[in-house]
């Protein structure tokens, strides 16, 4: 008897993760539309790695890795951060490409650029739900983050390293000529936010497994491709660049 009123304590602890996903998968008003990939064909929370717990020697050893980033870190440093922290686009690449690598120049490359990211919200955000991980700030309030920060635990997967690098897929589509540019700049974007101070390195990891795990899937997907393809002959136009060879 004993046992059995424990184990109803230890199932809820367990479950409870389980059923705010499988709540928000199921209501459509608390999901975005996917437009090239869904939650469903990824099961981020159920494939990614459960994060370090908070009392973890892991987190610990971010915690001190974020500590010697914001004393070492400079105010252009911490200015480059801040000017990531609020951009979610494609044109984060625009020092890899061309300064005609613009919204305004390349119309159906933005709106790529916002399904991306709207399907980058989609996956991370079961997630996110799931794992609860704790804010690095939240957890240790002696840092001193520089970008938007927010009470909800929601540090892992991190979203804008999700995007940054589901962005440089796509556009090492586009410009595959480019790639290593574009892959060191996905880099820096996604370790921008622990130059902010917002987010643990596992965090970056995780992202870095989903964005290439839904870049895989939207590569199956004909409206993608498509999409892609239109976007691939308006860039390459517009930069003076070859036409693709398919």
């Amino acid at each position: 008897m004993r046992d059995g009123t424990r184990f109803p304590s230890f199932m809820n602890k367990l479950l409870h993760p389980i059923c705010v996903v499988a709540a928000v998968l199921a209501n459509p008003a608390l999901a975005l539309e996917p437009s090239f990939v869904s939650a469903e064909q990824i099961r981020a929370f159920q494939v990614l790695p459960a994060p370090p717990a908070s009392d973890s020697e892991t987190t610990r050893a971010e915690l001190a890795e974020l500590h010697r980033i914001e004393a070492a870190r400079t105010p252009e440093q911490a200015h480059r951060a801040i000017a990531d922290d609020g951009n979610e686009s494609i044109f984060i690449f625009q020092a890899q490409l061309d300064p005609r690598f613009t919204s305004a120049r390349l119309p159906l490359t933005a709106a790529l650029s916002v399904k991306l990211n709207d399907d980058e919200s989609v996956n991370t955000d079961p997630a996110k739900l799931g794992f609860q991980r704790v804010r690095p700030y939240n957890l240790d309030q002696t840092l001193h983050p520089v970008c938007k920060t927010k009470t909800k635990n929601d540090s892992y997967p991190s979203g804008h390293s999700t995007t940054g690098y589901l962005m440089a897929l796509a556009l090492i589509d586009m410009v595959p000529e480019k790639r290593d540019q574009i892959l060191a700049r996905a880099d820096d974007y996604a370790n921008n936010r622990l130059v902010c101070g917002v987010h643990y390195a596992s965090d970056l990891q995780a992202s870095k497994l989903l964005a290439y795990a839904m870049h895989a899937v939207m590569n199956t997907n004909p409206r993608y491709r498509q999409e892609l393809a239109a976007a691939r002959q308006e860039l390459r136009q517009t930069l003076g660049l070859a036409p693709a060879v398919n």
